[in-house]
């Protein structure tokens, strides 16, 4: 599929995803927003595919919403309208079995931040910046406000959402919004390697297990456990666990089912 602020590679079994508005620092009009939220369908519908990254050109990973497609609206209706068009692929990631990591560099301010608190992981190079800044012109960051507080909790979700704060890579570290910091020249290099360390895993046990583990973050300790119990039992039936079991009683590579 084509697509005009998009581009979309295949590199073994990671798909990768660069937001490609790099004059406008990626932020996110209603086309890159439809078509972010296709290429993950795409790539989530892909059986080659087993890890996702999702990273920016130019200068910044994303500098949050492209404020000028607010302008002219009239009245709530059109206002929710818009937004349901610009936030699509946050719900999206929420469903998708398989993990995706974000590459961040520069800017990841206000949509910019919730997408990368709604990545399952996330990478970030020494000059990025993280802010949901919406809060200073008026605004509030609505939609990235439920990925925040999955991510990091309530008090540093509100903080960083109350304040409009700006914080460097190594604080987004700190609390729990990214995974790692590199030097800006390894960030690539370093999300792919992540990549394909997930990518060698099984498939079929990366996938129920990311689902298993949102699944169960929603539910009750005791009726989480039960749960989990369960789908490690379900986990345990398929072809890739026995052949896990039996690879390393065997002292071999294992041989994954692609399918």
């Amino acid at each position: 599929m084509i697509h005009e602020t998009v581009i979309v590679e295949h590199r073994g079994h990671v798909g990768l995803i660069t937001l490609n508005r790099p004059k406008k620092l990626n932020v996110i009009n209603v086309k890159l927003a439809q078509e972010l939220n296709d290429s993950l369908l795409e790539l989530e519908r892909d059986s080659s595919v087993h890890v996702i990254i999702i990273k920016g050109a130019g200068r910044a990973f994303c500098a949050g919403l492209d404020l000028s497609e607010f302008l002219g609206k009239d009245g709530v209706m059109e206002y929710q309208q818009l937004v349901q068009l610009l936030e699509p692929m946050i719900k999206t990631m929420a469903g998708m079995n398989k993990p995706v990591i974000a590459a961040v560099h520069g800017a990841a301010t206000a949509e910019g931040c919730g997408l990368t608190a709604a990545c399952d992981l996330a990478i970030a190079s020494e000059d990025a910046k993280f802010g949901t800044t919406a809060i200073n012109v008026g605004l509030f960051c609505m939609g990235p406000a439920a990925p925040l507080l999955r991510s990091l909790g309530r008090k540093r979700s509100l903080y960083l959402l109350l304040t409009g704060d700006i914080i460097d890579a190594k604080e987004a570290e700190r609390i729990g919004l990214v995974n790692r910091v590199v030097p800006r020249e390894y960030l690539d290099k370093e999300a792919m390697e992540l990549a394909n360390k997930l990518a060698n895993k099984s498939p079929v046990a990366l996938q129920m297990g990311k689902r298993a583990f949102y699944a169960m973050s929603n539910m009750e300790y005791q009726r989480a456990l039960e749960y989990l119990g369960d789908m490690f039992g379900l986990l345990c039936s398929t072809e890739d666990a026995k052949e896990g079991i039996s690879s390393f009683l065997e002292k071999r590579k294992p041989r994954w089912n692609e399918k």
